[in-house]
C-alpha cells in the first residue's frame, strides 16, 4: 500500500530538506522538480536543489501531464519527492490565464482554471492510489502571510491554499516545516 505525505511551511522553512531526509535512505525515487529557470537567481537555487539529491535519484524536471509521467514511471520507483507544489500550481495557471491579462480577468475565468488545476492534481492522486509508489509532496503554506495588495496575489494565493486542503485531505502524514523544525500535524 502506498503512502501520501505532505510536507509543507513557508519560505526557507526547510521544507525540501525534511522531505529529502525522509527519503535519505531510499534508492528509487524519483524527483520530480517543478522549477522552471526564468533568470539568473533561479538558475542558482534550482543548482543548489540538484546538488543536494542524492545521486541515485532520479530527476524529472517539469510541470505538465505529471499524472502521466508518474504513471508510466511509478513501476521503477519506490517513492516520488514532488518538489514543489507551488511552482506546479503557479507554472500550469500562468498556462491557462496569461500574466499580462490578470487585471481584466474576471471571477468565473480564475474558477475554470482553479477546476482545471484541482482535476490535475486530484488525477495525479488518484492515479497513485492504484500503484505501490509513495509519493512527498512539498508546497508552500502561503496562508501565514499578508494578504497580497495585488489581484494575481490574492487569486495565487486562495488556489494555492485550496490545493493545498486538497493534497491535505488525501494525505496519510502532513508535516508543516517551522524554523527547520518538522510539527506533525496528520
Amino acid at each position: 500500500m502506498n503512502r501520501i505525505t505532505l510536507v509543507t511551511g513557508g519560505a526557507r522553512s526547510g521544507k525540501s530538506t525534511f522531505a529529502e531526509q525522509l527519503l535519505k535512505e531510499e534508492e528509487r525515487v524519483l524527483y520530480i522538480a517543478t522549477a522552471i529557470a526564468f533568470d539568473e537567481e533561479m538558475k542558482e537555487r534550482i543548482k543548489k536543489h540538484q546538488k543536494s539529491r542524492p545521486r541515485c535519484w532520479d530527476t524529472f524536471e517539469g510541470y505538465k501531464n505529471l499524472k502521466e509521467v508518474i504513471e508510466q514511471k511509478a513501476k521503477a520507483y519506490n517513492f516520488v519527492l514532488l518538489d514543489c507544489v507551488t511552482l506546479w500550481i503557479s507554472n500550469l495557471l500562468f498556462d491557462l490565464l496569461s500574466f499580462e491579462e490578470w487585471e481584466r480577468f474576471d471571477e468565473g475565468e480564475f474558477d475554470k482554471a482553479e477546476k482545471i488545476i484541482c482535476q490535475e492534481v486530484q488525477a495525479v492522486i488518484d492515479m497513485l492510489k492504484t500503484t505501490n509508489t509513495n509519493i512527498v509532496f512539498v508546497t508552500n503554506e502561503l496562508g501565514f502571510s499578508l494578504t497580497p495588495e495585488n489581484k494575481m496575489g490574492r487569486v495565487f494565493r486562495d488556489i494555492q491554499g485550496r490545493i493545498n486542503q486538497l493534497i491535505a485531505k488525501n494525505a496519510d502524514d502532513v508535516f508543516l516545516l517551522v524554523c527547520g523544525q518538522p510539527l506533525k500535524i496528520k
